[in-house]
């Protein structure tokens, strides 16, 4: 039996893509998108117009494939909507700007369900509604299965970006959000038991990530942050990389012990290392920001280790730039996820 038969049986219900036109379909679209306070002008002509009063704006992209990225087995469209969106708002606040805007490109089969575009399409508006943003347009398209590429836009309001690359010895290392949940809802998603727990299943299904928590860490004088969307010690990895330097993650029993209790009983279910999905499981979205010693964290954020220097390779200690460890020594689970490994 699927696991979401029974959301699913709605989404499969009247005419499907190929009934109607393609302004037939957008019609049914575009009654659940928000416009968003900074939209001048939405769909509807050949681009849209938006209000940038920094002068300056913040964009970036993603894209999830059926198959790849959700099955319409375990996700409504709506679910796979808010995912879309939720997923790209957090790369925005990850640079600490407030997210203002969206468009969508989005590809269809024919026999598709229109009930599951508009869900696609509840979802999209649902997730920008908890920032204001919009959903100002897009793009159409047929094929063979559904693929769903975001494009976002950020306002900075006047401050700096928060990049990767600052990061510095000394800094503590936070994290606001979660981690592991949702690598531990697919992984019961995957073993056809969901319903062994559900709470860890709604957060692969529909992320939340802490979208306030990005302008309030640059406020704060945060030195570098990125959304960790494929694992923190992956990510880790990254701003590590970006900075020169080495991230020394707290034990997570004690730091991380939350996220360690909350995938526990998923873990117990499949037999599977509850930390090796804190450590090394992706898009609970959650961002992971530097700060220098003795800041006061902003809400949202706990300390979970500090920033060492590098050292050159074969020169011991804590490693080349890049390096993260976990209590002082080289974790011993994967780093995260790959889109090219098999």
């Amino acid at each position: 039996m699927t696991d979401r038969a029974a959301l699913d049986q709605p989404d499969a219900a009247g005419p499907t893509v190929a009934d109607l036109s393609e302004d037939g379909l957008l019609a049914r679209i575009f009654p659940h998108l928000p416009a968003g306070d900074r939209t001048l002008l939405g769909p509807g002509d050949d681009a849209a117009v938006l209000a940038a009063p920094d002068g300056r704006f913040v964009v970036s992209t993603d894209v999830l494939v059926e198959g790849r990225h959700f099955r319409r087995a375990w996700s409504t469209g709506e679910d796979v909507g808010w995912r879309a969106a939720m997923q790209n708002l957090a790369d925005v606040a990850a640079m600490g700007a407030r997210p203002t805007a969206i468009v969508v490109s989005l590809v269809v089969p024919g026999d598709l369900p229109v009930a599951w575009v508009e869900g696609l399409a509840r979802g999209l508006g649902a997730a920008c509604a908890t920032v204001g943003a919009g959903v100002v347009g897009g793009d159409l398209s047929g094929g063979d299965s559904v693929v769903v590429a975001v494009t976002v836009h950020g306002d900075l309001g006047g401050a700096d970006p928060v990049l990767r690359s600052g990061a510095r010895p000394g800094d503590v290392v936070a994290l606001a959000g979660t981690v592991g949940r949702s690598a531990a809802g697919l992984a019961l998603l995957a073993a056809g038991r969901s319903e062994a727990d559900p709470d860890v299943v709604a957060v692969h299904r529909r992320p939340q990530p802490p979208l306030v928590a990005g302008p309030a860490a640059a406020a704060a004088g945060a030195t570098a942050m990125l959304d960790v969307s494929d694992g923190l010690l992956r990510d880790g990895e990254r701003l590590a990389g970006a900075s020169g330097v080495v991230l020394d993650l707290d034990d997570p029993a004690g730091a991380l012990a939350d996220d360690v209790a909350a995938v526990a009983g998923a873990a117990a279910e499949l037999g599977a290392d509850p930390t090796a999905w804190v450590l090394g499981g992706g898009e609970d979205h959650g961002l992971l920001a530097t700060f220098p010693a003795g800041s006061t964290l902003p809400p949202g954020f706990r300390r979970i280790g500090v920033v060492r220097a590098a050292e050159a390779a074969g020169a011991g200690g804590g490693g080349p730039a890049g390096t993260v460890l976990v209590g002082g020594a080289r974790p011993g689970v994967s780093t995260g996820w790959e889109h090219f490994r098999r």
